[in-house]
């Protein structure tokens, strides 16, 4: 028979000098699912005391439970800031129990919306749709198709978050566990990425279960294609005494308004997204506010660290850069929802309820929700066009006065866009607009004629030094000395 290899599990007799623990070892063993499962007994000695368990047995079961699933999940998620699985796997539990399944019914009847939205834009812009066919998302395939674009936009403050947590544990960590954390490094930052992970994935899945479309906070999020949210749809007709099919088209118009705009201004896009990613790579993290939290967790409460999540934990300090950014981002937002929302105005002229569902839509892009709280409270970032009335008005007055494809010219070139001033006084964008290509004008015209050597030609009848004979009578015969000047030096 073969013998046994040695254990090092402690004899019957209790003498364990000959087999020494790794309390670390056994306590993370544990968590990862170990043999036998978890004993609160078994802590090393003073363990339990230092985490204020010694006398809550089920407590610490509890919160070993909740560590073990997250534990499971670390050792999934891959490397990085983030943990992606984590954040997808939150998203979608956060929808589970509400997320029906689109009809072939309901699918077609999206794409009848749309088509017919398409039809009566094409009387509103001069931007023409690209043939794609509006889509009906599940609450679960709008955070599927929208991962991608979390991922850009919330990597670079999850870095700073994964150190500044890394940084935070590390410190908090019982004096009695610290000689024996070792190469234990890798498995903090990994905690880090699976913290925030669970967090974005929360917001992501709160998004999930508002937003009407895939462009419904202004930015392209799944991509070129329009697509409506069914089940958000109908939650958001609840009480507004609107029949359902006016909602669905009203929301169809505006999906497929953006779309056109995304896809016919191609900067555009690019533009938005790349100044999110550069308001995101600004952000510095309160790291004492982090490790106040951290100690503050009780773990006697494993609801305690569940909490931790949901107290915007993660949101930073803007600095004047990020101010300056944010401003930025915001006009461009009004400027996208403020066209929006008057090509659809246009479009939808027949709409009975039209007036009412665009003021709805207006103050709910204006003032965000739930769900745009918490992403807010994760990256420090309103999606939010807070001057989209303003934005409204100065493309109506551009409809006045230059028609639709003198508006929709304004889109040709970033350096095009109303500004601020122009929000505040549309009436005086194209005389602003008209100084501005006069001075342009006289730039290229003198730089033209620099590159010509027009600046270089001899004046007549000299040599180009302004001598008109040509010469050169040196420094005196630039300042002849007056000889009736009583100031001269004798």
């Amino acid at each position: 028979m073969a013998e046994n290899p040695p254990s090092n599990r402690p004899d019957d007799s209790g003498n364990d000098d000959e087999n020494p623990k790794d309390p670390f070892s056994e306590m993370f063993g544990s968590l990862f699912g170990g043999a036998g499962g978890f004993d609160p007994k078994n802590l090393p000695e003073g363990l339990g005391e230092a985490m204020g368990l010694s006398n809550n047995p089920e407590a610490m079961a509890q919160m070993m439970a909740q560590a073990q699933a997250m534990m499971a999940a670390m050792s999934q998620g891959g490397s990085g800031p983030v943990n992606w699985k984590m954040a997808t796997d939150a998203a979608r539990q956060a929808i589970a129990k509400d997320d029906p399944s689109i009809s072939a019914s309901r699918a077609a009847a999206v794409a009848s919306a749309a088509r017919l939205a398409e039809m009566w834009l094409d009387a509103a812009t001069v931007f023409e749709a690209d043939g794609s066919e509006c889509r009906a998302f599940s609450r679960s395939e709008w955070v599927e198709k929208t991962m991608p674009v979390w991922k850009s936009l919330t990597t670079p403050v999850a870095e700073s978050v994964g150190k500044a947590i890394t940084s935070a544990l590390s410190e908090q960590i019982p004096e009695q566990m610290r000689p024996m954390m070792g190469g234990a490094q890798g498995m903090l930052q990994s905690l880090g990425g699976t913290m925030f992970g669970m967090q974005l994935g929360t917001a992501v899945g709160g998004l999930a279960k508002d937003v009407l479309g895939a462009t419904d906070i202004g930015l392209p999020l799944a991509g070129s294609t329009p697509a409506l949210v069914p089940a958000n749809l109908a939650a958001f007709g609840e009480g507004l005494e609107v029949p359902e099919q006016e909602i669905l088209l009203f929301a169809a118009l505006r999906e497929c308004a953006h779309a056109r705009l995304f896809n016919r201004v191609p900067w555009l896009r690019s533009t938005v997204i790349s100044a999110v990613e550069a308001y995101a790579r600004g952000i510095h993290i309160d790291m004492s506010r982090i490790e106040e939290a951290v100690r503050d967790i009780d773990p006697s409460n494993p609801e305690s660290f569940q909490s931790l999540m949901g107290e915007g934990l993660f949101m930073p300090k803007r600095t004047d850069a990020q101010e300056t950014a944010l401003a930025k981002l915001e006009l461009v937002l009004a400027l996208i929802e403020g066209w929006v929302d008057e090509v659809v105005a246009a479009a939808a002229v027949n709409l009975p309820q039209a007036t009412r569902l665009r003021e709805t839509i207006r103050r709910r892009r204006a003032t965000g929700g739930p769900a745009e709280n918490a992403f807010a409270s994760l990256v420090g970032l309103e999606l939010r066009p807070r001057r989209l009335r303003e934005a409204a008005a100065l493309w109506a007055h551009l409809l006045t006065e230059r028609g639709q494809e003198g508006r929709d010219a304004v889109w040709a070139h970033p350096d095009l866009l109303p500004t601020e001033e122009d929000l505040v006084d549309p009436t005086g964008f194209t005389s602003r607009r008209e100084l501005a290509a006069a001075d342009m004008d006289d730039i290229d015209a003198a730089l033209s004629k620099l590159l010509d050597g027009g600046f270089d030609e001899p004046a007549a009848g000299g040599d180009g030094t302004g001598d008109p004979d040509g010469t050169d009578k040196g420094p005196e015969a630039d300042n002849p000395t007056d000889p009736t000047d009583s100031s001269t030096d004798k």
